[in-house]
């Protein structure tokens, strides 16, 4: 079994120049050399690029040609590189590309200081996944392709450098005194969307024996708070799946800009301030993170069309956490959170819409118009399925785990995975042959089976009182409002009665102000929905305070369907797009029907 399609090392040599110009909008690139590119038994090689300035490329130190084909809407332009010599079988060659990125390099948020907590030195934070590598590095940006990395970074002596790899060490730049040089290692193979760089005025805290946090130094102390829990989480996963083999595993706290709760880079979690509750009531996403060390970064889906496999394996190993650490009526209980935000996007998508197949087909797709919760809450809704026919949770881990030591390094599809669980399971095929593939896997919609716990009635939610929901921890509180955006919209007397006995607006966790598919609705959702006029001022703070797509998009949803604040939802946007990531500010875009002469 080939184990992975391995490019033997990549050496990334980036120079962050002069951030400051980033004051005034003027974004100055990346100037890198990629080295690295085994085994070539063609004299051409196609690497995937998107608005890269490629300026020379060399192999084993002889200049090569090299053409940039047709453009893509979305993928970009391919790199053609010509060798200039015959190969012959085993041959290692040294491909460097020198090049620039692009201002509007799809994968780099560049931040002004005006937009950092410290408000004195610009900011810069990659986000690769899915296909946003190529706007950073030439590469075979898939997942099926991984491969090592040594990257050696040059920043300003104020700045603080940050990979998604292991620290090897800094030292003065010898070319330039006012700058420092942080070098990484990243030893295992990884697919190119794993690829993250961070820049800023950082500063780390220890929160276990391999772990930090960073962040700047207004937030590091409450962050270091917030995820003390982290070793405990990473204990809790070796004792399920195996060793991490990793070494470190740190978390860096971005700004609010950054749009999605977390990020598994290896070595490297982002996290959003918004997990910043106070109470550690949502480390649960960094337990998320946690588990893709080993679903999705070490088991790899093969192409993202097979998303789930990385996805919806990680919403199981971060429930099964979740099941060693509280209980299993908690896992349950978060399931059927989950549940809601599956029914909540089939809806939005549509009943019908082949996206929301648990194995759809991507040709032509953007894979970002495409991200849903689908492939994590119908992968896991399966998973689970599967378990409750092989003999429960502690039958089905065995399963998991094998396949995880099993495909470890490797990238796989849902086929392979499917080969693979009849094969453990082999005592079992005639169970596992009547269970509905087609209906899981190809089949828009809701899955074909409910096997999740029954909820609360209508009437169970009469019945609470101000003292009981006074009792109830933040997640509790969540799905308690979670429920009624299920209901027919709140009546607008009812909304400000409830804002009147429970003062929901002086809520600081982020999940219950401001969750959208799962709760964004529900509070500032339920009142704009009951179009409470009064709480549309707080609702466009927060869609334009923090870029959380998860709180953001559905959050512009609303306001903009609110037909009396349509245009001024599309004069906010407007007005707060350039401060917004690449990425959050298309699908917003979409969602309002802006079109691209309004930038």
């Amino acid at each position: 079994m080939e184990k992975y399609r391995h490019v033997d090392n990549i050496l990334i040599i980036t120079t962050i120049n002069n951030m400051k110009m980033l004051i005034k909008g003027l974004l100055n690139p990346l100037a890198c050399s990629v080295l690295g590119i085994k085994g070539y038994s063609t004299l051409q090689r196609t690497l995937d690029t998107k608005d890269l300035q490629i300026s020379k490329v060399a192999a084993n130190g002889q200049e090569a040609k090299f053409a940039l084909g047709a453009k893509h809407s979305f993928n970009g332009t391919p790199l053609e590189i010509s060798l200039p010599f015959e190969l012959s079988r085993g041959q290692h060659v040294i491909v460097e590309v020198t090049y620039e990125t692009s201002p509007r390099a799809s994968a780099l948020q560049w931040l002004t200081p005006a937009q950092t907590a410290g408000k004195k030195h610009p900011y810069l934070f990659s986000q690769c996944q899915a296909t946003h590598c190529r706007s950073m590095i030439p590469c075979q940006d898939t997942p099926m392709v991984k491969h090592t990395y040594y990257a050696q970074v040059s920043v300003p002596k104020e700045l603080v450098a940050v990979m998604g790899a292991v620290g090897d060490g800094q030292e003065p730049d010898p070319q330039d005194s006012s700058r420092t040089i942080y070098r990484f290692r990243q030893a295992v193979p990884i697919p190119s969307y794993l690829i993250a760089i961070v820049v800023g005025v950082l500063e780390s805290r220890d929160i276990g024996p391999r772990s930090k946090v960073w962040s700047e130094k207004e937030l590091v102390d409450q962050a270091a708070y917030e995820f003390a829990e982290t070793e405990s989480m990473l204990k809790t996963a070796e004792d399920l799946v195996g060793p991490y083999v990793w070494g470190q595993y740190d978390i860096v706290v971005l700004p609010p800009s950054f749009p999605y709760g977390g990020m598994e880079n290896p070595c490297l979690t982002y996290a959003t301030p918004t997990l910043l509750a106070g109470d550690r009531s949502l480390s649960g996403v960094i337990a998320h993170e946690i588990a893709h060390s080993w679903t999705g970064n070490l088991v790899t889906t093969k192409s993202w069309e097979h998303f789930w496999l990385n996805e919806g394996h990680t919403v199981y190993l971060e429930r099964m956490i979740a099941r060693a650490l509280e209980s299993e009526q908690y896992r349950q209980f978060k399931a059927i959170g989950g549940w809601k935000e599956l029914q909540d996007t089939v809806n939005l998508f549509g009943q019908s819409n082949p996206l929301t197949n648990l194995v759809p087909s991507l040709k032509e797709v953007d894979t970002d118009a495409a991200f849903s919760f689908v492939p994590y809450e119908k992968g896991f809704a399966f998973l689970y399925h599967l378990e409750e026919l092989v003999g429960g949770p502690e039958v089905f881990m065995g399963f998991v785990k094998s396949y995880i030591q099993l495909y470890a390094y490797s990238s796989v599809s849902t086929e392979e995975w499917k080969n693979y669980l009849f094969t453990y399971f082999k005592d079992k095929v005639d169970i596992l042959k009547k269970v509905d593939w087609d209906g899981w896997m190809n089949t828009p919609g809701m899955p074909p089976v409910h096997s999740l716990p029954s909820q609360a009635k209508e009437e169970d939610l009469a019945s609470f009182s101000d003292a009981d929901v006074k009792a109830l921890s933040s997640p509790q509180l969540t799905e308690f409002l979670a429920l009624l955006l299920h209901q027919n919209p709140l009546p607008l007397s009812h909304v400000k009665r409830m804002q009147e006995v429970y003062n929901l607006n002086s809520i600081k966790n982020c999940e219950i102000r401001f969750r959208v598919e799962m709760i964004l609705w529900v509070w500032l959702h339920l009142c704009v929905r009951a179009r409470w006029e009064e709480a549309v001022p707080l609702a466009f703070q927060m869609a334009t305070e923090q870029g959380r797509l998860k709180y953001t998009r559905p959050l512009f949803r609303e306001l903009y369907n609110f037909e009396k604040y349509r245009q001024e939802a599309v004069n906010m946007f407007l007005q707060h797009r350039a401060a917004m990531h690449p990425v959050t500010a298309a699908l917003v875009a979409r969602d309002l029907k802006v079109e691209q002469s309004h930038k």
